[in-house]
């Protein structure tokens, strides 16, 4: 069940200094907040659906949202995790197009939605910000680019070594004997980002297990040798 909340003033969101309306003039800012409306989702809910229009943009106060494909054989190809401070749909948005993929709640999550007109309002209005969304829609190319050749360029193992270490570096928090990755994501999820299937991670997981790369606490995993992952993924940014 989605629980619309009582709005709270953009310049008191914790997550805006990590978003694209962090340097927003502060009458675009009140602008936005009397327009937008934060809604409470929880985990399991759909956002949005692939195929269907955009008729504005989402801004999450905190939570975490997945961003995924559906195959034809119904499988799920995760595009990515998105967090506290991320948009989603701006670009289905600018494009005038539908969606290119759907969206579902994670992690239970505050959400604000802002209705077309007053983000292309600002957008037009506000120079600073209208170069930090082209930015952002180049960053995002990049990346679709990088996944795309790293789809046929690496093994899968090499793919999850660096999924892994991507996850520690976003969602890890420090403990006794590695760095507990805070998120709780099925091995369906994790096959879903790595793009193979969920036998195929479970059994590579056991063996990163074994090799003492990672440990697991329940359902969640902790990265003991993150220079290992490094190693095994080729990754030495």
């Amino acid at each position: 069940m989605k629980v619309q909340q009582k709005n709270t003033p953009c310049q008191l969101c914790m997550s805006r200094k990590f978003s694209l309306f962090s340097d927003v003039s502060e009458p675009h800012l009140c602008q936005l907040s009397d327009n937008k409306n934060l809604i409470t989702h929880k985990k399991g809910q759909i956002l949005f659906y692939e195929g269907t229009k955009p008729l504005g943009v989402f801004c999450i106060s905190d939570g975490i949202v997945k961003v995924y494909k559906t195959a034809s054989n119904g499988k799920e190809q995760i595009i990515r995790l998105a967090k506290a401070g991320d948009f989603l749909g701006y670009a289905s948005l600018l494009g005038e197009e539908a969606y290119s993929n759907s969206a579902t709640i994670v992690e239970d999550a505050n959400i604000c939605f802002v209705p077309r007109e007053s983000f292309l309002k600002v957008l037009a209005e506000d120079n600073a910000f209208h170069q930090r969304v082209t930015k952002a829609l180049c960053k995002d190319l990049g990346v679709m680019e990088s996944k795309l050749t790293d789809a046929t360029q690496k093994s899968i193992r090499e793919r999850l070594a660096f999924t892994l270490l991507k996850l520690s570096e976003t969602y890890g928090i420090d403990g006794n004997e590695g760095e507990k990755i805070n998120i709780v994501l099925t091995r369906e999820e994790i096959a879903g980002i790595v793009g193979t299937a969920t036998e195929t991670v479970i059994r590579l997981l056991s063996e990163f297990k074994k090799d003492e790369l990672i440990d697991f606490e329940g359902k969640k995993i902790i990265v003991i040798d993150k220079k290992g992952l490094a190693r095994l993924s080729d990754f030495y940014g």
